[in-house]
C-alpha cells in the first residue's frame, strides 16, 4: 500500500489541514477526533531539505556552506525562513560587529566574500 504526506495546508484557502482519523495497519483498529498536525510536517520541501541538513551538519554552519554551497549569509538567510515556518516568528538576527566579522574571517568560519558582504551592511547602519 502506497503512503503519502500528508498535506500540512489547505489546497484550496491555505488553512491548517487536521487528522481527523488514525487506523492500525495492524489490528484495523480506528480512531476519530481533531489531532494537530506535527510541526515538520507542515513545513514545505525546501525548508524540509534545509532542517535535514541542518541536522545533518549538527548545525555547522561551515559544513552547511560547503555542503549546499552557499554563502554563510544565505545559511543564515535558510535559517531564519526555517525558524519562521516553525512558529518562532521572525527575530532580527544579531548584528554582527565589524570586529567579529574579522575574527570570523580569521578563523576561515566565513568566506572573503561573506566578510565583505556582512561589512557592506555594517556601514549602511552606521
Amino acid at each position: 500500500m502506497a503512503e503519502y504526506k500528508a498535506p500540512g495546508k489547505c489546497m484550496i484557502c491555505g488553512g491548517t489541514m487536521h487528522v481527523t482519523r488514525l487506523k492500525c495497519d495492524t489490528c484495523e483498529s480506528e480512531l476519530s477526533g481533531s489531532f494537530a498536525p506535527c510541526r515538520f510536517c507542515s513545513l514545505d520541501p525546501q525548508n524540509l531539505a534545509f532542517l535535514e541538513i541542518f541536522i545533518k551538519n549538527r548545525g555547522s554552519i561551515k559544513d552547511i556552506e560547503r555542503e549546499m554551497g552557499i554563502s554563510y549569509p544565505t545559511v543564515r538567510n535558510n535559517l531564519d525562513n526555517l525558524l519562521t515556518a516553525l512558529g518562532y516568528g521572525k527575530e532580527q538576527p544579531q548584528k554582527l560587529t565589524k570586529k567579529e566579522i574579522l575574527d570570523k574571517l580569521a578563523k576561515k568560519e566565513i568566506t572573503s566574500a561573506d566578510a565583505l558582504e556582512l561589512l557592506e551592511e555594517c556601514e549602511e547602519d552606521d
